[in-house]
């Protein structure tokens, strides 16, 4: 057993003394919030580090997906997927909107394009996709449909931070892409998400939705909702933002590591990385069949017990929870690759700070 326990993953964090030196900053002018200094250069380095044109930082990546909903006008129904965090199809029901789910493609577990088509009603006005694990979707074919149906695009791609295909970033894909900024990931600001989007009007919209509707001293355009970023948080990311490429290096040797002492196990598949993309190493997916000793939850425990805490993404479904069930799209008939791979998964701990000791240290409590 480990002395120390293990976890999924542990934050990336800045020197402290760099933290204060901005806290000081924030001290001085007084501003905590409202579009302050640390928040218009975050924006700014943010874009720019990012390779987007627009970018609004928020307070967290729930009430972003929200804000993406009610910035497009989304209503009626919207295609998106079973295997994903809670908040995707939670920002749907907070704006009355019904989810639709799609199963997925049984390797890398996105969006089954090919799937997409015989979900789409007269009621359907968006698809909304997740890059799970940060490997990229199939882009150019969701693209494609969504053109043909007259349809919108918004990324759940909180996954995705830094992702690149070609060397262009994955978030310039669909009409917006959002991120979360939680601390479970790759880049952090505590809590916090951000909404990528095309062009000057849509920014301002969003920035506006986000700050109450309000447009002016005495001037209200729409029912907005406060999902700023405080400063705090923009200085923390500005931060980050200094540490993010050797974090994102760090997380790629502890992938290596893992694949090599992994490869060759009976019963275990590991996720391979795609052609052509640019990663964050956000995640470390492996998946257990029947040919492994034990089940994925009989590993899941025993791994506890070592002081091992991994994490099973994603299971249950989303689809499978009481305000989904009863949806005609959340019938296991209808979802058989997406129940297979929740099913399977187990995603071990990884992060900037695990050290190779631990990696060892995990894959021989694997191999027992």
């Amino acid at each position: 057993m480990s002395k120390e326990k293990i976890f999924v993953t542990k934050p990336s964090m800045p020197p402290l003394e760099d933290f204060v030196e901005s806290l000081k900053k924030i001290w001085e002018t007084g501003v905590l919030t409202n579009d302050g200094p640390f928040h218009q250069e975050f924006e700014k380095q943010l874009a720019e580090y990012l390779g987007v044109k627009y970018i609004s930082v928020f307070s967290n990546g729930t009430l972003a997906l929200m804000t993406a909903l009610q910035a497009l006008n989304i209503k009626g129904e919207v295609i998106t997927t079973p295997y994903t965090f809670v908040a995707t199809p939670n920002s749907l029901i907070w704006n009355n909107i019904d989810p639709v789910f799609c199963d997925i493609d049984p390797v890398y577990g996105n969006m089954d394009v090919d799937k997409i088509e015989a979900l789409i009603t007269p009621r359907t006005t968006a698809i909304m996709p997740v890059h799970v694990y940060g490997n990229p979707c199939e882009a150019e074919k969701i693209e494609s449909i969504a053109k043909k149906h007259n349809l919108k695009i918004i990324y759940d791609a909180a996954h995705a931070f830094a992702v690149k295909k070609k060397g262009n970033s994955i978030l310039n894909f669909g009409d917006l892409s959002v991120l979360s900024f939680h601390a479970t990931k790759t880049f952090n600001t505590f809590e916090g998400g951000a909404i990528v989007s095309h062009d000057s009007a849509t920014k301002t919209r969003i920035d506006n939705l986000k700050n109450f509707g309000i447009t002016g001293e005495v001037t209200v355009v729409e029912p907005g909702i406060n999902a700023k970023m405080n400063e705090l948080q923009s200085a923390f990311g500005l931060l980050q933002l200094k540490e993010i490429d050797a974090n994102i290096a760090k997380r790629k040797l502890a992938t290596l590591l893992y694949r090599k002492l992994l490869k060759d196990i009976e019963g275990i598949r590991l996720l391979e990385d795609m052609a052509d993309i640019e990663h964050n190493y956000s995640y470390f997916p492996i998946f257990i069949n029947e040919k492994f000793d034990l089940t994925r939850d009989g590993l899941y425990e025993k791994l506890k017990l070592s002081n091992i805490f991994t994490r099973r993404y994603f299971y249950p479904l989303v689809s499978t929870f009481s305000p989904y069930n009863s949806f005609a799209s959340s019938h296991k008939n209808n979802l058989s690759n997406a129940y297979k791979l929740s099913e399977e998964v187990l995603c071990l701990p990884i992060s900037s700070e695990l050290s190779n000791e631990q990696i060892v240290f995990i894959t021989q409590a694997i191999k027992k």
